[in-house]
């Protein structure tokens, strides 16, 4: 499928004249900018493509402007008239069929529209969330799931192979914890006294899990302090803690094609053969007792310590393992989406995977800036439920899942962020994800007047005309390369911006245009499929974004 055909058709058309007036010999068409102006008086769409020329022809813009419109082939491109408005700009009003065609795509490619397909499609690996599985997910992990979630939908929507994925931290020191955590709760529920380790876990769920432990398997483990037992009690609290927050993520609208174990990695031998293969290409030394990383030589601000003077690995050297095993699933691109205090983090990724002959662009990692929870103006810290920090269980009961994925989608995760909770719960005008959901409510209840009345969906459009149909219009044909834009970006707040604007022209179109009037059947049932045109866009846009499009509010 092509991106907006208007708009290739105009780019298509004015590089054709600029090689036909003889401005130059060849006009990528490509590099010439399409605008929709805010004022319509200027036209449906306009370029600077005049201004652009400029510099390298050394002619006033309004002269190259004129060159071009006389050699310009109206009919081509569907152009009604062209202007030259102020120091050059080439303003084009089109014949209502070049904007109305887009009413039969929509409604023949239903939730595909705004989809685009790509001859050989890159392949990308989306890393998101991969938090311990050691308790909740809290704030942090919600913008991150939710984020994650929807660049994985845009990116699939605009033609990109993307497997989304989760790192399971089931190795380390907080693992280690959380089984002995465990093993203690176990000893407690029989009344036998076991002190809890340094920084164990002394949540509710632990103890539950140690109550489960007892009824399956009574004191099998109460008097053994081996291996086995502790391996035992070290599976069932990750196993319990990962399927928690499977549940939890599946509720929120999130999922991952792979859930990748830490603890493979050192079962296969990965990390313990990476380090030798750094030994063998000379790109490791020996200081204070301790095994270093020649990161320098890839741009990294300082070497890297992997192997520690205790004998353990940092957490660098199993990332390294991990990233390279990624890319030798034949990946051309891995995303991570990384918390703001991983940034000191991105230059010796890179440097890891170029040691090892990949590209440091392969590498792209998105960092995602702190949330803050906002009521009555006020920060909120702590959850009334646990007295512990908010979780996304949190939010999903108190707003709902549609309003906090909405929220969440509508900032670009580089920016820091305000969560108004007030604002997210008003059923008002102001809440965003409201405002979008009703107008896509309307179209339902509208369509439903039209059925009522026995109105049928036209098949042409030669009556459309009124400026908020053609604004609306114009808006629908931009999705496609909304979706692209966003995809290239990974910026789902484009997509909230736009579902905004779709919301904004609906309800003013609404608001002038009337749709079911028996007295006029056929503007009225050219009027329902430009209804259902909006209606199948803006649930495809929201559903980009993990937000549901209901029919009723």
């Amino acid at each position: 499928m092509s991106v907006n055909k208007i708009e290739e058709a105009l780019k298509l058309s004015l590089a054709q004249a600029v090689e036909k007036a003889g401005l130059v010999d060849h006009q990528d068409p490509q590099t010439i900018v399409i605008e929709i102006p805010k004022n319509t008086q200027n036209g449906d769409y306009s370029s600077n493509i005049a201004m652009q020329l400029t510099r390298q022809l050394r002619r006033n813009p309004r002269e190259i402007a004129n060159a071009i419109v006389e050699a310009i082939d109206l009919d081509q491109a569907n152009i009604d008239r062209v202007e030259i408005a102020g120091p050059g700009f080439i303003n084009c009003f089109m014949k209502s069929d070049a904007l109305t065609s887009v009413i039969g795509e929509v409604l023949k490619e239903k939730e595909h529209y705004g989809h685009t397909t790509q001859a050989k499609p890159v392949r990308y690996n989306v890393e998101f969330v991969s938090a311990n599985p050691t308790g909740d997910l809290h704030l942090g992990h919600a913008r991150g799931a939710s984020l994650g979630d929807s660049i994985c939908r845009i990116m699939r929507a605009a033609g990109y192979e993307v497997t989304s994925e989760y790192y399971i931290n089931d190795a380390g020191k907080q693992i280690d914890n959380l089984a002995l955590s465990l093993i203690a709760r176990y000893h407690q529920a029989f009344g036998v006294e076991k002190a809890m380790p340094e920084d164990g876990y002394y949540g509710k769920d632990v103890i539950g899990i140690a109550g489960k432990i007892k009824e399956e398997i009574g004191d099998r483990y109460l008097n053994d302090d081996s291996k086995e037992a502790y391996q035992y009690f070290r599976k069932v609290g990750v196993d319990h803690e990962l399927e928690k927050l499977k549940g939890v993520l599946k509720d929120f609208g999130v999922s991952f094609d792979v859930w990748f174990s830490e603890t493979s990695l050192y079962e296969s031998g990965e990390v313990a053969k990476r380090v030798e293969e750094l030994k063998a290409k000379g790109l490791t030394y020996e200081k204070d007792g301790a095994l270093w990383f020649k990161t320098t030589a890839f741009g990294d601000d300082k070497d890297r310590v992997l192997v520690k003077s205790d004998g353990s690995y940092t957490y660098l050297t199993p990332d390294i393992s991990y990233h390279l095993n990624k890319l030798s699933r034949g990946y051309d691109y891995l995303v991570d989406l990384l918390g703001a205090d991983h940034h000191g983090y991105i230059a010796r990724l890179k440097a890891s995977i170029q040691a090892f002959g990949y590209q440091p662009d392969q590498l792209e990692v998105d960092i995602m800036q702190m949330v803050r929870l906002v009521r009555d103006g006020q920060e909120v810290k702590m959850s009334k439920r646990t007295g512990n920090a908010v979780t996304i269980r949190d939010l999903m009961e108190e707003i709902g899942v549609d309003a906090t994925r909405y929220f969440f989608a509508s900032k670009a995760g580089s920016s820091m962020f305000d969560f108004d909770l007030d604002l997210a719960t008003s059923k008002t005008n102001d809440n965003p994800v409201y405002y979008a959901q009703y107008a896509h409510a309307r179209m339902c209840s509208i369509e439903e007047m039209a059925q009522k009345a026995g109105m049928q969906l036209a098949d042409h459009y030669e009556d459309l005309g009124h400026p908020k149909e053609i604004e609306l219009l114009k808006h629908i044909n931009e999705f496609r390369n909304t979706v692209i834009d966003a995809a290239k970006l990974r910026a789902p707040h484009k997509i909230a911006t736009y579902i905004q604007r779709l919301a904004a022209l609906f309800h003013s179109f609404y608001n002038e245009c009337k749709v079911v009037d028996p007295a006029n059947l056929t503007l009225s049932q050219e009027r329902l499929a430009l209804v259902e045109a909006s209606r199948i866009t803006l649930a495809n846009a929201l559903n980009l974004i993990g937000v549901s499009a209901p029919r009723k509010m």
